[in-house]
């Protein structure tokens, strides 16, 4: 049984859904066909790119190449039943040399496709920028966010930083109120390297759902 037959099996067995999941560039170039009839087995209608910070430059170049090419996927996934989007960690918030940021540079490139974007609000709080700033003005192409917390300096470098949602120092109530003001449909709870998922998945939904 391969992975896609698996997450099918899994997602009948427990009665739930997936509604976006993630792929890499160079994988949904080399598979595209076979992807997009996994996702519509699995029930994924939003499929977001996300670029490893390592592998990430911070430069117009780079960034316009990144937002032409997932411009043009978008487009043509589009008519196949799929919406493809782009998913930020924090590279793309430097200040490029033409005053811009990554960010805005793929964006613009993509201008006309129907290219999606899921914000990672904890990612943008790492690359020090106002997350609701950015929220706000990329409310058109905003349709899904992640929700993760940040821990105290210092604190939790076994988990690499990141924190149950509610232990760390992220204000998640207007966050969340926010993300979902400026178009987010599907608010996915994460974190990147949790000791105990079953621990981390209950204590950050019973917070969640104190506000939500």
């Amino acid at each position: 049984m391969n992975e896609e037959e698996r997450l099918e099996d899994l997602l009948r067995e427990y009665s739930i859904s997936a509604p976006t999941a993630h792929i890499s560039l160079p994988a949904l170039k080399a598979r595209r066909s076979q992807i997009v009839d996994d996702c519509l087995r699995c029930g994924i209608r939003e499929l977001f790119v996300h670029i490893p910070q390592e592998i990430a430059v911070e430069t117009m170049a780079y960034w316009t190449q990144i937002g032409t090419d997932l411009g043009a996927i978008s487009a043509a996934m589009q008519s196949e039943g799929i919406a493809l989007g782009f998913h930020n960690s924090s590279s793309g918030f430097k200040l490029l040399v033409n005053g811009q940021y990554g960010f805005e540079v793929l964006f613009n490139a993509a201008s006309g496709s129907p290219l999606i974007w899921q914000a990672d609000i904890a990612w943008l709080h790492h690359a020090g920028v106002e997350p609701r700033d950015w929220l706000r003005r990329f409310s058109k192409v905003l349709t899904s966010a992640h929700i993760k917390d940040r821990a105290a300096d210092s604190q939790k470098s076994a988990e690499d930083g990141w924190a149950n949602v509610g232990a760390g120092i992220m204000v998640w109530p207007s966050l969340w109120r926010a993300a979902v003001q400026y178009g987010a449909r599907t608010l996915v709870i994460e974190h990147d390297n949790p000791p105990d998922p079953i621990g981390f998945a209950k204590e950050s939904l019973s917070y969640v759902r104190r506000f939500y």
